[in-house]
């Protein structure tokens, strides 16, 4: 079966891309979910991620948005003694900031997963590479997403955070054209 070649290396990391990379989601608690571990990985492997990403599910209330908006100073020094996650004090209290904002957006929208979704007309991008060296980092459109989010008041989101999100997300498919997942999503079977 063919895969893209990033994710060759790891089981961990198989899985995840044979299961959940490029994957629509439109559901607003695994939106928040993939902002706080994209934020979180911001300088890091996402495999790192990946691999504490339980530990992260427990620590932040299975990404509860109400839940992180409401955590004080008290709940910030137990993150940053929890070593199942990530201990950057910028990086916990920009994902405090952002679950805020957060539910900001969803009180303007309705939904996160509406605001994020008009970007693309609620159609996901679907791209076609040959190989993982043309894939980029960033594009116009994470560029766009990245400076609304950051005048809605967001941290720790620039635009090569933003593209993986949307690449997590299925709002931009980079499975590259050999990939197993390229045909599965080219013909909507997720």
């Amino acid at each position: 079966m063919n895969r893209c070649d990033w994710c060759k290396s790891d089981d961990q990391y198989i899985k995840y891309h044979d299961e959940e990379w490029g994957v629509p989601v439109y559901d607003d608690r695994k939106q928040f979910e993939f902002l706080v571990l994209e934020s979180a990985q911001s300088g890091l492997s996402w495999l790192t991620i990946l691999r504490k990403r339980e530990n992260y599910r427990i620590a932040y209330d299975n990404f509860e948005p109400e839940k992180v908006a409401a955590y004080d100073d008290k709940k910030i020094d137990e993150l940053l003694s929890n070593q199942g996650i990530i201990r950057n004090r910028r990086k916990i209290e920009a994902s405090i900031n952002n679950a805020r904002k957060f539910l900001e957006i969803q009180k303007e929208f309705g939904s996160f997963n509406s605001y994020i979704w008009k970007f693309v007309n609620q159609q996901p991008i679907m791209n076609s590479y040959q190989n993982i060296s043309q894939i980029p980092a960033t594009s116009a459109l994470s560029d766009v997403i990245s400076k609304d989010l950051k005048q809605r008041g967001f941290r720790f989101l620039g635009s090569i955070t933003i593209y993986s999100h949307m690449q997590a997300t299925g709002i931009v498919n980079d499975h590259v054209d050999s990939c197993f997942r390229n045909t599965v999503a080219q013909n909507n079977l997720y």
